[in-house]
């Protein structure tokens, strides 16, 4: 809907992003976060797992990829139909904006939305730019790139490409990854807008150092677990994805949207799964196979008008989304040669369809109170047909299917043009991911089909002042009960199954700061209470592996993965020519790392800073030259933690003091 952040009754946070002002390389999603409440995005230190990313506490158990998050780029899901996502294509380079919603209204998103997180890409400029850049720093890292945009009749474009390399913090944990985008917008004139975006990712090398225990840690937080090095543990990743948006003006007050997208996406894994546990007739191997088809298709009719002399919107849609995807599972050894694509011991067919229906209606029916309503309805059904069967291992096809109809209602009252007062209240749910589902807890092979889906209601009441045109100052105290959450039943050799394990509560207070404090000085910053607790006693793995839950969990022990507190500042000072320097500070509270919370990771706090200075080569030719250091201190801390991981190894450490130089021309 077209209503302004400041006047929407949620939690929503919209950050412009320009990686060159901030001397940041462009890398990670995180860099554009500083500042922003509620969201926690911490870089593994390990691509072959992507950023743990968690919003209010939601997401937090994600062991890869992105988890109970919807992930969108302009407008297009980054979030498959079973509710995993991955932000490892979101190309900063062509970014205008991250916006990052949070609380009831993010249930409108769909299945597996505890928050949203959109990037946008800048539309093409009047006048040409182009953008050379290049990075270099600790770590053997080192990026360039390149982004043009401009205006050719009626188009506008934006189009950019990037590679980037590093060694790794750890042995064993090189990346190379090249990330391109595009983004057309075409004027079809009448009131009609066709855009077009294509994205490409290809990662074709990525090893994963693995997790370490807390003695690794102890010991030497650089080393890398020789399981990593004894099985070559490592992910390759290409995904292509095109997506087309048009968009019509029927009169003075309607307005009709289409959406349509597809992608593919293949991953190949290599995990560090023992020889002996594979030998087993029933185990899926040590290597997986991913070939996945997603697409899907939305459309929505907004009409804005009066209602009783009041400004009134009102949407109306439908989506559809699917995903195809032919999993494979081989042995990761032939004979005594360990790391290797082996014999295959699992095919089958993994399908997910989802078709929901959603409504908004915004009505400003005071002058100083307005309204808005929404409601979603979604099934979503997972399939699964086996193509490996044998006398030992049976046919395992099935399926099972999820519906939830999830409403949201905010009022919000306005007592001056510079202040807002809010409450907003809404229900969730989220079905368990193809990862969730693909182990039974039994040992037997197939799916486990008996998980429930996660219900969810959620409170929020919230202030937003505008200290001045240019500062502004959000405040919320949120609580979200989940009934049916979802969490480890079994772990043992790199495996995990998964159970519901009853209700927990994730509430808290968060607070930001962002804009102009003064002439050439800018400030973001960020800071959150979190109190992530279970609200039913469960049983839970009493240590790692893993074959049946034995351990009591008392109601109140805290979620792992959620710290209690956490927050990040910036700091900038400068102007788009001479000097530019800023200050980042960002501060974690301690998290515990499994359900039984007998291990936690200790909290830290991190100083970042950079300087730059740009130089005018000619009226439209900028050069910038920038230093960035990171972790100045040189602590030692635990950057992210693998929730429950089966062997026992739960920490990631983060590297000590960093450094990057980088150059950017513009003309």
């Amino acid at each position: 809907m077209d209503i302004p952040p400041f006047d929407l009754p949620a939690a929503l946070s919209v950050v412009q992003v320009a990686p060159a002002a901030a001397g940041q390389p462009g890398v990670n999603l995180s860099e554009a976060l500083v500042g922003v409440p509620g969201i926690l995005a911490r870089d593994r230190q390990n691509y072959a797992q992507d950023a743990q990313i968690s919003i209010r506490g939601f997401g937090s158990r994600a062991t890869f990829g992105v988890r109970s998050i919807r992930l969108y780029v302009d407008g297009i899901p980054a979030t498959l139909p079973d509710g995993q996502g991955q932000v490892s294509h979101f190309n900063l380079d062509s970014a205008d904006r991250v916006e990052v919603l949070r609380g009831p209204f993010s249930v409108l998103y769909g299945n597996a939305a505890g928050g949203v997180v959109q990037l946008w890409s800048a539309e093409g400029t009047p006048t040409p730019v182009t953008t050379l850049g290049m990075n270099a720093g600790s770590n053997d890292a080192f990026r360039y790139s390149v982004d043009t945009r401009g205006t050719l009749g009626p188009v506008d474009y934006n189009i950019a490409g990037s590679e980037f390399l590093s060694g790794g913090y750890r042995p064993h944990s090189r990346v190379r990854r090249e990330s391109d985008n595009a983004r057309f917008g075409m004027d079809l004139g009448d009131g009609k807008k066709l855009t077009i975006v294509a994205n490409r990712l290809n990662q074709p090398i990525s090893q994963d150092a693995l997790g370490l225990t807390r003695e690794q840690v102890d010991a030497d937080p650089r080393q890398v677990a020789s399981a990593a090095t004894q099985y070559n543990t490592r992910k390759s990743i290409l995904q292509n994805q095109l997506g087309a948006i048009y968009e019509q003006r029927l009169d003075s007050g309607d307005q009709w949207r289409a959406m349509g997208y597809f992608g593919q996406r293949s991953i190949l894994q290599y995990q560090s799964i023992p020889v002996g546990v594979e030998r087993s007739p029933l185990s899926p191997g040590g290597v997986v196979a991913l070939d996945t088809d997603y697409g899907g298709l939305d459309t929505r009719w907004t009409h804005t008008g009066q209602l009783a002399g009041r400004d009134v919107e009102f949407v109306l849609g439908a989506s559809i989304d699917g995903q195809r995807q032919h999993r494979r599972g081989y042995n990761n050894f032939i004979g005594n040669t360990l790391g290797v694509i082996g014999a295959l011991r699992r095919n089958e067919d993994d399908n997910v369809d989802s078709v929901d229906e959603y409504a908004q209606w915004y009505w400003h029916f005071a002058e100083q109170w307005s309204l808005l309503l929404g409601a979603r309805h979604d099934d979503v059904r997972f399939s699964a047909r086996d193509l490996h069967i044998t006398a030992i291992n049976p046919d395992d096809s099935g399926g099972v299917s999820y519906a939830a109809t999830t409403p949201v209602a905010g009022l919000e009252f306005r007592p001056g043009h510079d202040l807002r007062f809010y409450i907003s209240y809404g229900k969730g749910f989220e079905t368990p991911s193809f990862n969730e589902l693909g182990y039974r807890s039994d040992g037997l092979p197939g799916l486990a089909f008996n998980l429930r889906p996660a219900l969810s209601r959620h409170l929020e009441l919230g202030a937003k002042w505008q200290i001045t045109r240019a500062l502004e100052f959000d405040a919320a105290a949120f609580g979200s009960d989940t009934r049916d959450e979802l969490a480890v039943r079994t772990s043992e050799s790199g495996r995990s199954t998964y159970q519901n394990v009853g209700d927990t509560r994730r509430q808290g207070v968060e607070f930001s700061l962002t804009g102009q404090l003064a002439d050439s000085w800018q400030v973001s910053a960020g800071f959150t209470h979190l109190q992530a607790r279970f609200r039913s006693a469960f049983l839970a793995c009493r240590s790692t592996p893993c074959t049946m839950v034995t351990m009591p969990v008392a109601a109140g022990t805290r979620i792992p993965g959620v710290p209690e507190n956490y927050g990040s500042l910036r700091i900038q000072h400068g102007s788009d020519l001479g000097w530019h320097e800023s200050l980042d500070l960002t501060g974690v509270g301690s998290v515990t790392v499994n359900d039984t919370a007998t291990q936690q990771a200790a909290g830290y706090g991190l100083i970042g800073m950079d300087a730059s200075y740009t130089f005018a080569l000619a009226a439209s030719t900028r050069l910038q030259l920038s230093a960035r250091v990171d972790n100045l201190g040189n602590r030692r801390y635990i950057g992210s933690v693998i929730v429950n991981d089966s062997n026992g190894r739960y920490f990631e450490p983060g590297p000590g003091r960093t450094w990057m130089l980088g150059a950017r021309l513009v003309f």
